[in-house]
This record gives structure tokens, C-alpha cells and sequence, in this order.
């Protein structure tokens, strides 16, 4: 599939690497059937991932539901996703179908799954598991064939260790991950983005588009974004529809940035970059692995060393004596312990990979007040990483 004529069908635009990775992931995961969960931060375009999914799969001529669990009260959310019977509940005149009944065949997009109750969080497990959900206020078991992609903004793996997301669901829901990039990690793609959002303004409103200068644009494209493209755009619009000038100059675009803070590099590391540091890190803990054996046979060495000259300095000694005393007195050996008070070194515990890492965590924990974030990035590890290898070592809060 020619992901240039995926970004032409759903309007998505930009050049960046990672995008097209994304983009790539979830057109080889569609005609399948696994659970996928795309994430980023808001504003980044998470919505366009399960359309692009639900457009090339085999459901792409059934139901499309896009669900936004965080929109939903917590108190009709089962309702909602599931159904009800009539007078389940107050104001439950009829009975009504849920999100899950009314996609049956299709493709539902949970958005903002994070936000989910426990409660809810169990019957989605069972649907994902099963394929069978019941109405609220109903004991008949139902079943449907769907196919779930669920998208948040939250991290997950903090939300497991608060007790706020059940582990069981996230891996459940994270079959095939798709990580959308936020937009200071496609500097590339941020003015095309911009002039595409000053023409459409510039259409709709029947007014020149704004261009910028070379000194504008270099400050767009350092700029944070902290909003992504959602704040992109409105900032495009803004200008657009307050500036008379439609050039724009830095001292008129830095008015439309909060705090007129530019960021010259993404504060997050791509996953390469990440990979290159675990590898050296690695490699530094086995360089401090095989140092530590050779000083261990060094220890031993000497000590066997020590050991032997000992023995050798006593034989002599006895030899000496013997030709020095009396004949009367060598029928009576001198006492001398020496022999058996031979150095014994006891060997040192050899710390394993396991324990360093162990060390090593424990250690940046303590520096950061339990901070797991900020152990993280002292460690060169992501949070999930990091979460990951407390349980593997056994590490207690």
C-alpha cells in the first residue's frame, strides 16, 4: 500500500519519518482482527490512526463507532458502551443498544481509554477476551465481533502502578502498538502544516493568505508546541484573521506563542536514540562485570602467593635452627604455628547484572524522593522500562 495515497484519502499531511512509520504500522495491522492502541499527546492526531485501520480492513463496509470514554459520565458509561433494559435504572424508559451491539461487525474506536472507570474496564476485558457483554440491567449474555482500537493521551503504565488501569486490559488492548509523534518531533512538517491551515482560512474567508519571513519560520519550526497541531492551527487562524500585514515577522508571531519560548531541540527522545543508549549502557555494565572478575582473581592470586612465600620462609627457618642448636636439642621440634596460620582471603560476593541494575535503580529512586519519572530519564530508560525492572528485581516502593 502507498502510504502517499493514504495521507491524500484521510488529509493528513507531512513528510516525517516517524509519521510515516505510524502510518505504515497501522495499514499492515488493518486487515487484521488484533487490538491496537495509538498513542500520543493531544492534539497530535490520534483520530485519523482508526479510520485509516477500519478504511482498509475487511470491516471497512460495516459500522465505524468512535467512542470518546472521557466525555462520558462515569455513571452511564456501561449504558452507553453496552446498552440497557428497561427500568434498569431511573430515567430508562426503553431499552437501548450500546456502542458495542451497534458495531457488531465493525470497528469501534475507544478514545481516551484511560479515563475508563474499573467497573467499565472489566466488562471491556471480558468483550475483548470473549466476545460477550451483557446490558445493564439484563442477565442475558450477548455477544458481538468487533474490532477494538482504543487511543489515549495518558501513560498507562503510571496509571497501572496508581491503580487507576487494570494491567490485564492495557496488554489486552496493546496488542499492536502505534506511538504517533507529537509535532516538535517532525520540525520538518510544521511549516507545511501552517501554510496549509493560512490558505484554508485565507479560502474560506476570501482574504490573502499570510506568508512568513525566514527569521519567522526558523522561530516557528524551533518553537515547543506544546499543544501540537491542534494549537498549530489555531494559531494560523488567529493571525490570519487579526493582522492586517500578511507577511509576518518574528516580532508579530511571537505575540501568538504562550511564554515566547522556543525550544530548540524535542525535549523526547526518538527510540533510536534510546536504543543506542541502552546498548552503551549495557556494554558499560559488562566492561564493569569482567573488572571486577579480575580483580576478584587477582585477590586470589595473591593470596595464594602470600600463602606460598609463607610456607617457604618457614621451611628455611626450621632448617636454620636445626643447624644451630645442640644435638640434645633436636630431638625436640620448636612449636611453629606459622604453617597453619596461612592467609585465607574469603572470597568476595561477585555481584550479578541483576543486583548492579538493582543497585543502580535503587539508588536514582532514592535521589529523586521515588520519583519513578525522574529516575527514569537519570537512567536513560522510559517509565515503562523502568516499571518493568522494579517488578522483574523485586524492587518495594
Amino acid at each position: 500500500m502507498d502510504i502517499l495515497s493514504v495521507k491524500q484519502r484521510f488529509g493528513i499531511i507531512g513528510n516525517s519519518e516517524l509519521l510515516n512509520r505510524a502510518l505504515e504500522v497501522a495499514v499492515r495491522v488493518a486487515p487484521t482482527d488484533l487490538s491496537v492502541l495509538v498513542t500520543g499527546e493531544s492534539g497530535v492526531g490520534k483520530e485519523f490512526f482508526p479510520q485509516v485501520i477500519h478504511a482498509y480492513s475487511a470491516r471497512k463496509h460495516n459500522k465505524y463507532v468512535a467512542v470518546n470514554c472521557g466525555a462520558i459520565p462515569d455513571g452511564t458509561i456501561d449504558s452507553e458502551l453496552f446498552g440497557h433494559e428497561k427500568g434498569s435504572f431511573t430515567g430508562a424508559i426503553d431499552s437501548r443498544k450500546g456502542y458495542f451491539e451497534e458495531a457488531d461487525g465493525g470497528t469501534i474506536f475507544l478514545d481516551e481509554v484511560g479515563e475508563l472507570p474499573l467497573s467499565t474496564q472489566v466488562r471491556l476485558l471480558r468483550v475483548l477476551q470473549t466476545g460477550e457483554f451483557m446490558r445493564v440491567g439484563s442477565a442475558k449474555v450477548q455477544k458481538t465481533n468487533v474490532r477494538v482500537v482504543a487511543a489515549t493521551n495518558a501513560d498507562l503504565m503510571k496509571a497501572i502502578t496508581e491503580g487507576r488501569f487494570r494491567e490485564d486490559l492495557y496488554y489486552r488492548l496493546n496488542t499492536v502498538p502505534i506511538a504517533v509523534p507529537a509535532l516538535r518531533e517532525r520540525p520538518e512538517d510544521i511549516y507545511i502544516l501552517f501554510r496549509k491551515f493560512a490558505s484554508d482560512v485565507a479560502v474560506q474567508y476570501r482574504m490573502p493568505a499570510i506568508t512568513l519571513d525566514a527569521a519567522a519560520r526558523q522561530m516557528l519550526e524551533g518553537y515547543y508546541w506544546r499543544g501540537n497541531i491542534r494549537q498549530l492551527k489555531n494559531v494560523a487562524e488567529q493571525i490570519s484573521a487579526v493582522e492586517e500585514s500578511r507577511t509576518i515577522t518574528p516580532e508579530i508571531l511571537a505575540k501568538y506563542l504562550p511564554d515566547q519560548r522556543v525550544e530548540s531541540s524535542p525535549s523526547i527522545m526518538n527510540q533510536s536514540k534510546a536504543e543506542e543508549m541502552n546498548s552503551e549502557r549495557e556494554l558499560l555494565y559488562k566492561v564493569l562485570f569482567d573488572m571486577r572478575s579480575d580483580i576478584n582473581d587477582l585477590k586470589r592470586m595473591v593470596s595464594d602467593m602470600h600463602g606460598e612465600f609463607t610456607r617457604h620462609m618457614v621451611g628455611t627457618e626450621r632448617k636454620d635452627i636445626a643447624g644451630l642448636l645442640p644435638s640434645k636439642a633436636t630431638a625436640q621440634e620448636p612449636e611453629i604455628y606459622a604453617e597453619s596460620e596461612e592467609v585465607v582471603d574469603e572470597p568476595a560476593h561477585e555481584m550479578s547484572k541483576a543486583d548492579m541494575q538493582r543497585e543502580l535503580i535503587v539508588r536514582a529512586l532514592r535521589k529523586h524522593g521515588g520519583s519513578r519519572r525522574a529516575a527514569a530519564a537519570e537512567l536513560f530508560m522510559s517509565e515503562r522500562t523502568l516499571y518493568r525492572k522494579i517488578k522483574e528485581l523485586g524492587i518495594k516502593d
